[in-house]
């Protein structure tokens, strides 16, 4: 790695504390080293204020919205309260409502399960998988991948121009993309879907751990994103916004906090009285500690403050992008163009290499976690591509891709938690394994390259 690479690596600000950051793990060729985990876009490591803040919340654990006694009084405050700490730091509006779900794949889902009778559901093809494949029920318009922000705004608009007017209609759209980390044009998208009586529900999973998400400023109807991916842990995500659409609809899961009254018929049957607030969403007992942790991040990122963390993610983007410019035969997959605004994320290939190769020889030799593969967004990685679905090649082989090309792709993804030092060791590994090959033979194991014993 060349001088001018290594003092682009050096931030001007600290990285957040995050679990995990002392863990070390063994390497095949001997001895260990520090993780230098890498793939923040499918779950970051939670911050350690989050689990402290959990940890000292769990002794005082109880039910919530059940119980008469102390603890459960506490554990339903707290509930509440994180309710309105995620409302404020999402920016919304008065009458939005803050549902708690299991992640930004349930929020699209809930939000699918409440669309009014006809709906016509836009999305483009760029989307994760969350956010494409839930509108399966509705008539749903799928628009090709845009090759800048101003042809996704103008694609939407044709295609909303052409739509039945009376007809209820939703636009979904991604804030970044997780396979390129570039951003979208949310509110243009926005104001295009409302100027042709649409709503817009904003999938905010890979931009709000990035970058501040106000419902107000975009002017989106919606916005969903996860906990594991805003440095709380897992099983917890929120869907946020306009309340009418899921009051009208039946509740998500039926069951005991969903329901106000239930009484029994004379016939033997029951009737049910929903409730119309988030509870309706909401039956069984809730992921307290999981909406407890999304408050304590929402919190936390506030706290240190978006300038602070996007000036410093964009000199690792910078840096990381320079590095693999520098590397032959590597290729960076972009939608937008070189100078797009972008997250910490982004997917490459690299010419003679099978990616799930490549990035089992960059943990297994150098202690480095990233993601390869299709991402869970299938459609657009082959559009990147240009490549159909095909299966991989055996370790070692760049695959039967057209010309030679790839199959799938790597990613390297990093946050607020991502020290200087483990982005200078992945520009490091990949020049060398780039130069030198793989020092470790590697085999097929289950579709994916591992370590040969």
């Amino acid at each position: 790695m060349s001088v001018s690479t290594v003092a682009a690596c050096r931030t001007t600000h600290a990285p957040l504390p995050v679990l995990g950051r002392d863990v070390t793990v063994p390497l095949v060729t001997g001895g260990e080293v520090t993780y230098a985990a890498l793939d923040y876009a499918a779950s970051a490591p939670a911050l350690q204020r989050v689990w402290d803040d959990v940890a000292a919340y769990a002794p005082y654990y109880g039910s919530v919205h059940r119980g008469a006694g102390h603890l459960s009084q506490l554990s339903t405050d707290l509930f509440e309260n994180a309710r309105a700490t995620v409302a404020e730091f999402l920016g919304c509006r008065a009458g939005d409502q803050v549902v708690f779900t299991r992640s930004t794949t349930d929020s699209l889902n809930l939000l699918a399960h409440a669309l009014p009778a006809g709906c016509q559901v836009f999305v483009f093809e760029t989307e994760h998988h969350a956010a494409l494949l839930p509108w399966q029920g509705a008539h749903v318009t799928c628009l090709d991948a845009p090759r800048s922000p101003r042809q996704a705004v103008r694609a939407l608009e044709r295609a909303l121009a052409g739509r039945d007017p009376h007809a209820p209609a939703l636009v979904c759209v991604t804030g970044a993309s997780n396979v390129t980390g570039e951003l979208w044009p949310v509110r243009e998208l926005a104001a295009a879907a409302h100027a042709h009586g649409a709503r817009i529900v904003l999938d905010a999973a890979q931009l709000a751990p990035h970058h501040p998400v106000s419902v107000r400023d975009l002017d989106v109807d919606w916005v969903a994103f996860s906990g594991h991916k805003l440095y709380a842990p897992f099983g917890s995500g929120v869907l946020a916004g306009r309340p009418d659409w899921l009051r009208e609809a039946e509740p998500y899961l039926a069951g005991g906090g969903a329901s106000r009254r239930v009484t029994r018929r004379a016939d033997g049957g029951v009737d049910v009285e929903w409730h119309e607030g988030a509870a309706r969403h909401e039956a069984g007992s809730p992921n307290v500690i999981g909406a407890h942790a999304i408050a304590s991040a929402c919190r936390a990122l506030t706290e240190a403050g978006f300038d602070t963390l996007v000036a410093r993610e964009r000199q690792l983007v910078r840096a990381v992008r320079e590095g693999l410019a520098g590397v032959p035969g590597v290729k960076v997959l972009s939608l937008f163009g070189d100078d797009a605004p972008r997250v910490g994320v982004i997917s490459f290939v690299v010419e003679g290499w099978n990616s799930s190769h490549f990035a089992a020889a960059l943990s297994a030799e150098y202690g480095i976690g990233v993601r390869d593969g299709l991402f869970c967004a299938h459609p657009l990685v082959r559009t990147l591509l240009g490549a159909g679905p095909r299966e991989a090649g055996e370790c070692g082989a760049p695959g039967d891709a057209p010309s030679g090309g790839s199959l799938d792709a790597v990613r390297v993804s990093f946050g607020a938690g991502t020290p200087d030092e483990h982005i200078e060791r992945f520009l490091g590994a990949v020049r060398e394994l780039v130069r030198y090959g793989a020092k470790w033979r590697y085999r097929t194991q289950d579709g994916r390259c591992v370590p040969a014993v």
